[in-house]
C-alpha cells in the first residue's frame, strides 16, 4: 500500500530550493516514527536534500538519470511504474516527495498523511491540495511545537471507496 507523508503550510508550499522551508521539531519527530523500518520512495531532488540517507529506512530514489551514483543500501528506480509496484503489497509504503512526485503518485496512493503547517511560506514546491477531495478525513489532532509556536495539525485521509 502506497502513503504520502508530507508536512504542508497555509498556501499550499511544501520546500525552496529542494528543502524544507520550516523546522519543526514535532513534525520531524513524527516523521521518524511514522517511517522508521518502512521503505521510502522519493525523487532524487528530495533525496540530495538530505545530508545523508536516514537511518533505519529503505531509500528507493526515483530519477531520470540513468547513470545516477546512487550511495551503497540506496535502490534507484527510473519510471513511476517501478514505484508504483511498491504499492502491490499490504506492506505501508511512504512516498515521502517532492512536489513532482507527489503529483503522480497521489492518484495511486490509499492514504495520505498530512502535517498542517498553519501559517504561509515562501517556496517554490507545492503539494497538489486539490487530490485531497479523493480522501477522507480519518483522524485529526492539532498541537502546538514548542519551539517554533507554530501550530501544526497531524491528519490522516484514506481514500474515497
Amino acid at each position: 500500500m502506497l502513503s504520502i507523508m508530507v508536512a504542508v503550510a497555509h498556501n499550499g508550499v511544501i520546500g525552496k530550493d529542494n528543502q524544507l522551508v520550516w523546522k519543526i521539531k514535532k513534525d520531524l519527530k513524527y516523521f521518524r516514527q511514522m517511517t522508521l523500518g518502512k521503505k521510502i520512495i522519493m525523487g532524487r531532488k528530495t533525496f540530495e536534500g538530505f545530508p545523508k540517507p536516514l537511518p533505519d529506512r529503505k531509500h528507493i530514489v526515483l530519477t531520470r538519470a540513468q547513470d545516477y551514483p546512487a550511495p551503497e543500501g540506496v535502490e534507484v528506480i527510473h519510471r513511476i511504474e517501478d514505484a508504483l509496484a511498491y504499492g502491490q503489497t499490504d506492506e505501508e509504503v511512504f512516498v515521502i516527495g517532492g512536489g513532482e512526485i507527489f503529483a503522480k503518485m497521489i492518484d495511486h496512493c490509499q492514504r495520505l498523511y498530512i502535517t498542517w503547517v498553519h501559517k504561509d511560506f515562501e517556496g517554490d514546491t507545492y503539494f497538489p491540495v486539490e487530490k485531497i477531495d479523493d480522501f477522507i478525513l480519518a483522524e485529526s489532532r492539532d498541537e502546538v511545537d514548542e519551539e517554533s509556536g507554530i501550530l501544526i495539525t497531524f491528519t490522516r485521509y484514506e481514500r474515497k471507496a
